[in-house]
């Protein structure tokens, strides 16, 4: 199958936001987020985002259908509990681009996609002058009890990219796992990247 990878033009995304908000549905549902997602949540966390003059959102699209995206925005840019640790240790970060989602679709995976994802971010980032990316990542105890068998964190995979986890810090934002009756906080941890 052939997958196209590009970056959306910014006129585009509000006819991509529902194929996108069930992207994140669909792939965040699955180990390690849970997510019990819902277009109500989605409007207005990725109304949030897609509002933010600097947002970025790459695509990638079999044919014309969405399949994957991934996307980032301006740290200062993006919601305040991600930028929250960054102020309280007095780091700057108007400095920080921030890597928010990727998502694909199950069956479009270990194709390379997700190496091109990092690649356009950084690459946009760079063009709007940033030197440094980050990225959270939700955290999860090792005897979870909906952790699959084979799963496999995405750790190698970041650090291959030349990400590294940001010791000590921590942040916390809310969703609805599967099985709850409502959002619960949920601890998230930093990867960090010099972009030179």
């Amino acid at each position: 199958m052939t997958i196209t990878v590009q970056r959306i033009a910014r006129e585009n995304y509000s006819a991509l936001f529902d194929a996108l908000a069930q992207l994140r549905i669909t792939v965040f549902r699955d180990f390690p987020y849970l997510y019990d997602g819902d277009l109500d949540y989605e409007r207005n966390y990725l109304g949030t985002f897609l509002a933010s003059p600097g947002a970025v959102v790459i695509g990638a699209f079999d044919g014309g259908r969405l399949v994957g995206a991934a996307t980032g925005s301006p740290l200062v840019e993006h919601h305040d509990e991600f930028s929250a640790p960054f102020i309280e240790r007095g780091m700057p970060v108007e400095k920080v681009f921030y890597f928010g989602e990727s998502v694909l679709e199950a069956s479009y995976r270990g194709q390379g996609v997700g190496v091109r994802f990092f690649e356009e971010r950084e690459r946009a980032a760079r063009e709007d002058g940033f030197g440094e990316a980050v990225f959270s990542a939700v955290m999860r105890p090792g005897n979870h009890p909906l952790q699959p068998s084979d799963y496999r964190p995405l750790d190698r995979f970041w650090e291959n990219r030349g990400y590294r986890r940001i010791e000590g810090m921590v942040t916390e934002f809310a969703w609805k796992d599967i099985g709850e009756s409502h959002e619960t906080v949920k601890p998230m941890e930093y990867w960090y990247k010099i972009l030179n």
